[in-house]
């Protein structure tokens, strides 16, 4: 009877075993992202800055070449009508002052009279908006020409800008061992993802965690549920967190998703195998759409993506999380 007893408190025992490594398995803690406050603050105003700049430095290059396009068809506009405001010319100067008057006192009867009246008449306005519209034209030219120089100033502080942001980010990266060029994750067969909406001049608009998350019961911004859903369209479908309570970063903003590189959840071994083709297949997805999503930066196997330094080495010291060899990290603007 003893040895019944304990042959079913053993099984038992090992079915409680198994079910608590079910449990436990396939969705362990969200991870462990590693690295300070100081460094998470570092790299978030690097990225923005970086994305900033560019968004605005796209815009004045396509508003120069709008200006020029317009400087162009106003010159062109003008030397048309250089032809005509040189008759105007010379026929003022051939007739002078008098020649109204003139041409009114030979008319031989009244009808000639009238009709002259109303020729003079419609060859003034004719030769008015001649006169006007080619004064138009060079000014628009003119005015066009001196927005294109303002444009290249700005597009210079733009560069200026971006340039200091890529100092701060491999400084950031530099003070935990990283920075270093790196291979990166790219694929050219990634697909394409639907845009995300913009402000109307290119700018992203600002949001706040106002939207639910699908993969906790916290909630996140409207532009990250989009990328999460687009990912998934592409068929990244593993296991996926985003908003979390954290101290600092972009989880608790509603700002940043884990996407696990295991289906069932987060393991803490580094990634490898069919693992990690669909980490690197993921990141590389974000990235060839960071600017149709509105991406502020990736991070993946100890490399990390922003919009102006591109791929460098993420050398944050720790377990599979922490260098994000488990999961991929995707932080948005």
């Amino acid at each position: 009877m003893a040895a019944v007893f304990l042959r079913r408190l053993s099984a038992g025992l090992a079915l409680l075993m198994a079910v608590s490594v079910l449990w436990v398995t396939p969705a362990m803690a969200d991870p462990d992202e590693g690295g300070s406050k100081t460094l998470r603050d570092a790299l978030e105003s690097a990225a923005k800055g970086q994305a900033d700049a560019i968004q605005k430095l796209k815009a004045s290059k396509k508003r120069q070449a709008q200006l020029q396009a317009t400087v162009k068809q106003s010159e062109a506009d003008a030397k048309a009508l250089a032809s005509s405001v040189g008759e105007i010319a010379n026929r003022s100067y051939r007739l002078g002052r008098t020649s109204t008057a003139t041409l009114l006192l030979n008319s031989t009867s009244p009808d000639s009279f009238l009709e002259r009246i109303r020729q003079i008449d419609m060859l003034a306005q004719l030769d008015g908006q001649i006169l006007a519209q080619y004064q138009q034209d060079l000014a628009r030219a003119k005015a066009a020409k001196i927005a294109v120089d303002r444009e290249i100033v700005e597009q210079q502080k733009q560069v200026a800008a971006l340039t200091k942001k890529k100092k701060e980010a491999e400084l950031a990266l530099g003070s935990v061992g990283g920075g270093g060029a790196a291979g990166g994750f790219i694929n050219v067969n990634s697909p394409l993802a639907k845009p995300a909406p913009r402000n109307s001049d290119g700018s992203w608009p600002k949001e706040s965690c106002t939207v639910d998350d699908p993969t906790t019961s916290g909630c996140i911004t409207p532009r990250l549920l989009h990328a999460y859903q687009e990912a998934r369209a592409a068929g990244f479908k593993h296991y996926t967190s985003c908003f979390s309570e954290r101290s600092s970063g972009e989880h608790p903003k509603g700002r940043a998703c884990d996407f696990s590189a295991n289906k069932s959840g987060f393991q803490n071994v580094a990634a490898s195998g069919s693992d990690k083709t669909y980490g690197n297949n993921l990141a590389a997805f974000f990235v060839k759409n960071a600017d149709r999503l509105g991406v502020m930066y990736v991070i993946w196997y100890r490399q990390i993506w922003m919009p102006g330094n591109g791929w460098k080495a993420y050398s944050a010291s720790g377990g599979p999380s922490v260098v994000h060899t488990n999961h991929v990290h995707l932080s948005m603007l």
